[in-house]
């Protein structure tokens, strides 16, 4: 159900092995089963959706979840995003409060965060498939692996990138980042559960381009289009 060429090219030369590796192909089998028998999101063609839109030489950032949207229609492979039509979810409501708060950016009516991806933000989640209702379903079946390596392959890389990490199963991630050649802007879930516990006011929009800027990357246009292209 999962190749490798499901990846774009780039993709597959730096986290591609992955696919090959005995632990993935036990994750496949386990996402065989769940997508015949339960409803999975997001759609199975949308997995690497992530890796589709964003080129892995072209990453600055990259803002980590924990695992996608559990209701319908929600996730489409990005994390916090979601198709044009479909209502904002309240934590991507509470990353729009942050970003005006933090570089003015107004809100808008739709959470498709694709202007983000072709900027070069990454829309990861550690885990990237959930049963539907049921979060953090898929935990410990191979996805942290698998997300660990892409982010080891990141970290490998010499241009700077921010990593953004939000949550406690993201924040694990930050061991495995040079923080001396890259960012780590760490903070609760954006979620309404934990996001009066210090996402708000952390400045993750404003910080990442500073240092974008200083390390001569250019800053991401963080402020979205009032109409979604797609």
């Amino acid at each position: 159900m999962i190749e490798r060429t499901m990846l774009p090219e780039r993709w597959q030369e730096a986290v591609g092995e992955e696919v090959d590796q005995p632990y993935f192909r036990e994750l496949a089998r386990f996402l065989s089963e769940e997508y015949r028998e339960n409803t999975v999101f997001p759609p199975a063609t949308d997995i690497f959706n992530a890796f589709q839109w964003t080129d892995y030489q072209e990453v600055k950032v990259v803002i980590l979840g924990q695992d996608p949207y559990h209701g319908p229609n929600q996730a489409h492979g990005m994390s916090f995003s979601v198709r044009p039509g479909v209502p904002v979810p309240p934590s991507l409501r509470n990353m729009y409060k942050e970003l005006e708060a933090d570089l003015g950016c107004p809100a808008v009516d739709h959470g498709y965060l694709a202007p983000w991806a072709e900027e070069g933000v990454l829309l990861l989640n550690t885990v990237l498939t959930v049963r539907e209702g049921e979060p953090k379903s898929h935990q410990k079946q191979g996805w942290e692996r698998f997300t660990n390596r892409v982010i080891e392959s990141l970290n490998e890389k010499e241009s700077p990138v921010v990593f953004i990490l939000w949550g406690a199963d993201a924040r694990k991630k930050a061991a495995m980042i040079d923080h001396h050649r890259h960012l780590i802007l760490e903070a609760p879930h954006p979620s309404p559960l934990s996001a009066y516990r210090g996402f708000f006011g952390s400045r993750p929009f404003s910080e990442a381009n500073a240092f974008l800027k200083k390390n001569g990357r250019g800053p991401v246009n963080w402020c979205l289009p009032d109409q979604p292209d797609g």
